[in-house]
């Protein structure tokens, strides 16, 4: 397929620059083969039935825009994700100036790091002085939020981003971008799927600075993903198959919690314990295993996640969904509105 068959006019207008507040009154849309409907979030539990189970991702943002000096340079650093070896890779503004061995001085607090590895694509693998929760609160000190481009903050992050751009479900910290289809979720919210009979997991995928690189390719069979870190326990995977098993759908909670469940199951669809990194690219054709619904936002033209939820619900689908979104005023991306997906036959 060519990346173009992924395009659509967006304007600019229709990008959220704060969420909704509460959380769970965005609009949601709910888009099956032949109908679309408007909703709000608060309307999920009724979509949803009794046995079925919301797999959602629990990574936490962390604040990854560093600034470092090096013999008295300063360095621009943007962490984009943890490593098996216990090292973070990096990007680093004027990479060239850094070598092996190299070490940094981060400002506003109290924390170093050794260059380990420095590769030719402009990253940086990188040794910090702590880890564990003593590294968070170094990052809390030192750090700012990575927001994504089209969030406009021309004096830097504003203080409630630091809660807004932070899912309910936060727990391990590790992502440089939110899980944002999460952001949509109240206590209460939980609540009502509770009290409708609606399991719920977790599963942690730390997204990463990648989720914000176009697609450069026409051809889009030649385009690489970037890896992203995940980690499937055993306990939730033993609670999706047995839902599944009795009959319940799986209803993942945004694109990252989908794409780490189809890394973890087997050709039967049955989620496996898993604990790596995952670069899986989903495009029209792809055979879902794991995954029944999938609740996401509204993503960018011609971008892998558009492309993963035309392959779920057909791009065809999904090209008279936007269309609708757009002409109705909903709002798109990270903190705009969202979607339940039913698949595509």
């Amino acid at each position: 397929m060519r990346l173009s068959d992924f395009d659509f006019e967006l304007p600019d207008g229709a990008i959220a620059q704060h969420p909704a507040r509460p959380r769970d009154s965005a609009r949601l849309l709910h888009v099956t083969q032949d109908r679309l409907t408007d909703l709000i979030v608060r309307d999920l539990p009724g979509l949803l039935s009794p046995g079925d189970i919301l797999v959602s991702n629990d990574t936490r943002v962390i604040p990854a825009q560093l600034a470092a000096t090096r013999r008295g340079a300063r360095v621009g650093i943007t962490l984009d994700r943890p490593l098996a070896d216990g090292t973070w890779q990096a990007l680093a503004k004027n990479a060239r100036r850094l070598q092996p061995g190299d070490d940094l001085c981060f400002e506003g607090a109290d924390l170093t790091a050794t260059v380990v590895e420095r590769r030719a694509d402009g990253s940086v693998a990188l040794q910090f002085d702590r880890e564990g929760e003593a590294f968070v609160r170094a990052l809390d000190q030192a750090g700012a939020l990575a927001l994504p481009p089209y969030i406009t903050r021309p004096d830097g992050p504003r203080p409630e981003d630091a809660e807004d751009y932070q899912t309910v479900f936060a727990n391990p910290a590790g992502a440089v971008a939110a899980p944002t289809a999460g952001l949509h979720f109240t206590p209460a919210l939980l609540a009502a799927l509770d009290a409708r009979g609606v399991h719920r997991a977790t599963v942690t995928l730390h997204v990463g600075v990648g989720t914000f690189l176009p697609v450069r390719v026409e051809d889009v069979s030649e385009h690489r993903m970037h890896a992203e870190r995940g980690v499937v326990s055993a306990e939730a995977a033993a609670a999706i198959n047995q839902a599944r098993a009795a009959g319940g759908r799986v209803v993942a909670v945004g694109t990252t919690s989908l794409r780490l469940l189809e890394s973890a199951a087997d050709a039967a669809g049955r989620v496996h314990a898993f604990a790596g990194d995952t670069a899986i690219f989903i495009t029209p054709g792809y055979r879902f295993r794991a995954v029944d619904r999938l609740m996401t936002n509204f993503h960018l033209p011609r971008s892998t996640l558009f492309m993963l939820v035309a392959a779920f619900s057909g791009l065809e689908t999904m090209r008279a969904a936007y269309a609708h979104a757009i002409a109705d005023g909903y709002r798109f991306f990270s903190y705009g509105d969202a979607c339940l997906l039913e698949p595509s036959s």
